[in-house]
């Protein structure tokens, strides 16, 4: 399928099951990691490290890392197929999904010193960049609000404020941060006189950095990171000083379209769950299904997640073709959200009283995809973006 992206250009989308050896490959790892993994991680608030070494081994979170670091230099496109079949099999990515859609900022901006001291590492799993600090607990969604502070003292930055949902802070060595290097008042743009750092955790850990666990209804193994007077080496600035803002919409776009897959894969569980049991429920002398009260809302979820998909393939498509993508990775998030929360009520309602029993994994995964109504943006705010910037709407905040 061609996109037509301005008059001049064509933007290819491939239909279907592409990347069927990356396909194959993920379904047979994830079947060594079946529901009762899972249950115990959950029950625990344990992180998922052997699933994670099952990855990092098949060279998988190593995929967006250029040929010349160790990685595999794929395009986003086939990021997107790994998480979704992750979560179609009845896994979690969150546990690495940061690895992959942080290097949406830092390929595009970040040094060639910077990339060869790291990205090696992170290729062959020596090294866990796994941690991206963002959002903050007064400002929320408001980024260019955030109070973290970074002042420039010589070869250093010193670093003070606090950053919450910072999910799986603890298992990472490396984070990537946006931090306030000139302060609001100072600048023209409210977007402007924000920086951001590659943090090397293994060395700020007790001089300056401190992580706490969040206890949270799903185990994403989230935390609230603080700063006091951190001490970042001024060569660790992603970029230039003052944009990065602009850079992280690169990293944003992409984990927009990331987390999309995922939700999109999880859309694809429920409704193969929730299609098979009732098949084979019988209550009444009829099977479930022949109910349009149970047919009809998983039909309904299967035509949202056919919709959702093709705008994953859309925003991933102009990604790797280095064109604006703000617009349709949003739209992905917000349509693949929604498929997977409705396909996820049709199969609490197919299940019925034994979707809350643990051992049919409904719940669970009811659980994990609850959070993308909200997280890492809310449908909300991707409303008042499609109205504001593609409609041409007033703005709504």
């Amino acid at each position: 399928m061609n996109l037509q992206e301005n008059s001049d250009e064509v933007i290819r989308l491939e239909l279907g099951e592409d990347y069927p050896e990356i396909r194959d490959a993920v379904r047979k790892i994830c079947e060594q990691f079946p529901g009762t993994y899972w249950h115990k991680l959950d029950s625990e608030s344990a992180y998922p490290t052997e699933f994670v070494k099952a990855l990092t081994e098949s060279g998988f979170l190593g995929m967006l890392i250029p040929e010349e670091y160790g990685g595999s230099g794929l395009p986003l496109r086939a990021a997107t197929v790994l998480l979704e079949e992750i979560h179609a099999s009845g896994c979690n990515a969150a546990a690495c999904h940061a690895q992959m859609y942080i290097m949406g900022a830092w390929l595009r901006h970040g040094s060639a010193e910077q990339k060869q001291k790291y990205l090696p590492g992170i290729a062959d799993g020596s090294l866990r960049l796994q941690a991206f600090g963002v959002t903050e607990p007064t400002t929320g969604s408001d980024t260019t609000q955030l109070k973290t502070r970074a002042i420039r003292e010589g070869s250093h930055y010193i670093v003070s404020g606090q950053k919450i949902w910072t999910s799986r802070a603890e298992h990472s060595d490396l984070m990537l941060l946006l931090a306030r290097t000139t302060p609001l008042d100072k600048v023209k743009k409210r977007t402007e006189g924000l920086s951001l750092f590659l943090v090397d955790m293994r060395e700020a850990r007790g001089n300056g950095l401190e992580i706490r666990k969040i206890d949270a209804m799903i185990n994403h193994n989230t935390t609230e990171v603080f700063f006091d007077q951190l001490r970042v080496p001024a060569g660790n600035l992603i970029g230039q000083e003052g944009s990065g803002f602009r850079y992280i919409l690169d990293g944003m776009n992409a984990e927009r379209t990331m987390i999309a897959a995922e939700c999109l894969g999880d859309a694809r569980w429920f409704i193969k769950k929730a299609k098979n049991y009732s098949k084979e429920r019988v209550i009444f002398g009829r099977p479930l299904g022949q109910n349009q009260a149970i047919q009809f809302p998983i039909a309904r979820a299967h035509c949202e997640a056919e919709a959702a998909d093709l705008m994953v393939r859309k925003a991933a498509a102009l990604f790797d073709g280095g064109k604006d993508c703000g617009a349709e990775a949003n739209m992905a998030k917000l349509l693949a959200a929604d498929a997977s929360w409705h396909a996820g009520e049709a199969a609490m309602q197919t299940f019925g009283g034994f979707a809350f029993a643990k051992e049919y994994e409904i719940e669970r995964k009811w659980r994990e995809t609850r959070l993308y109504q909200i997280a890492p943006i809310s449908t909300n705010l991707i409303l008042a973006y499609v109205g504001q910037h593609v409609l041409g709407m007033p703005r709504t905040y």
